[in-house]
């Protein structure tokens, strides 16, 4: 009776014993998947390849975290839709703090802080929209077309100011480059633009030569952005990631 019970304690050291833990370190190990949304100069694909100041300091904090990632592109409203409906072992890169969105998932520290948001005005809206010396006065006159960007955050103090706002709403569902196409064509009376976005689009398309920077006083200062991830993903490799964001130095646009 003693030989079966001897050889039943041995099987815990042997290959066999070994092989059947291997699923389960294989799925803790997992590549975590990092998606990101097209928004040059920030992350995009230039002649194949990718491109983006904040998707490649992306690629080094996850690098330098030693965590394993697999990096694709998707919209910006499926990666929320993922989330939504909680799919694991996933991250996304650069997007801002909000409330109702902690609750499905967990925030790194501060990537990047942008600069502060501008007014790019339609060519026939000038004298228009320059009758306004504030935000809030643009932002209070019916007169006043604004084009925004279906599915994105402004922010939350801009998300409400807008959402309040008695100008007429085009929702689109076009990337920022799109958005300003339609200022310039005069399909909208202005819109609300990252500076960085403008800088690298403006020399690159010469159809927006006719839209008109505005700088206003009452714009909220440029937002944090942050690495999200499912809510699954431990604590101890969100720790990881956040002292990779510590020790690494900032990402700088390269064009200002």
């Amino acid at each position: 009776m003693m030989a079966p019970r001897a050889a039943l304690v041995l099987l815990g050291s042997t290959p066999l014993a070994a092989a059947l833990a291997m699923p389960a370190a294989n799925a803790a190990a997992a590549p975590i998947t990092v998606a990101w949304s097209e928004k040059p100069p920030y992350y995009y694909i230039e002649d194949g390849l990718e491109k983006g100041f904040l998707l490649a300091y992306g690629k080094t904090l996850f690098a330098a975290a030693g965590i394993e990632a697999i990096f694709v592109r998707e919209p910006q409203k499926r990666i929320w839709s993922r989330f939504r409906t909680g799919m694991r072992n996933y991250c996304s890169i650069g997007w801002y703090h909000l409330a109702e969105r902690t609750a499905i998932a967990q925030y790194s520290l501060p990537i990047y802080t942008d600069p502060t948001q501008m007014v790019l005005i339609a060519p026939k809206a000038v004298a228009q929209v320059q009758a306004h010396a504030t935000l809030a006065s643009m932002l209070a006159d019916p007169a006043l077309t604004l084009g925004l960007l279906d599915g994105s955050s402004y922010g939350a103090a801009l998300d409400a100011r807008i959402q309040r706002s008695a100008n007429r709403k085009m929702l689109s569902n076009v990337n920022s480059v799109g958005m300003m196409q339609m200022v310039a064509a005069d399909r909208v009376s202005y819109m609300l633009s990252d500076r960085t976005d403008w800088n690298h689009m403006r020399i690159r398309h010469r159809a927006l030569d006719s839209v008109v920077q505005y700088e206003v006083p009452d714009v909220p200062p440029g937002l944090k952005r942050h690495i999200v991830c499912s809510r699954d993903i431990p604590a101890a490799t969100m720790e990881k990631l956040n002292q990779a964001i510590r020790v690494t130095p900032k990402p700088v646009p390269a064009e200002k």
